[in-house]
């Protein structure tokens, strides 16, 4: 059975970093590739980075730069690092698998193309 257990989120003044985690169990991060998703109440979840299982990073344009994806397989856990927090960063982010039959690439990051959601970590950038 596939878990995802998101943490690392927190309340954090603007200009400030956070890392957060997803670990992963029933699966092994050298088969599956992991997205990072974000969800603001009453707003579509949006899509914002994803690590393959040969550790190629993906970015939505709108946070290259200032968001890295990685992961230690053994701790079969991965990681988003977000830099230069914004107010607008503030929501709760999520990781999932790819839902398509070749779990070890990257699909599209859309959230109908991922499954196995985890509960989600807050993050809250304020003053």
């Amino acid at each position: 059975q596939v878990q995802l257990v998101e943490s690392g989120g927190g309340l954090v003044q603007p200009g400030g970093s956070l890392r957060l985690a997803c670990a992963a169990s029933g699966l092994t991060l050298d088969r599956y590739a992991i997205g990072w998703f974000r969800q603001v109440p009453g707003k579509e979840r949006e899509g914002l980075s994803c690590i393959t299982s040969d550790d190629n990073g993906y970015y939505v344009d709108s946070v290259k730069g200032r968001f890295s994806i990685s992961r230690d397989i053994a701790k079969n856990t991965v990681y988003l690092e977000i830099n230069g927090l914004k107010p607008e960063d503030t929501a709760v982010y999520y990781c999932a698998t790819p839902s398509g039959r070749l779990k070890y690439l990257c699909p599209l990051l859309e959230p109908d193309e991922y499954e196995n959601w985890g509960q989600g970590t807050q993050v809250t950038v304020t003053v």
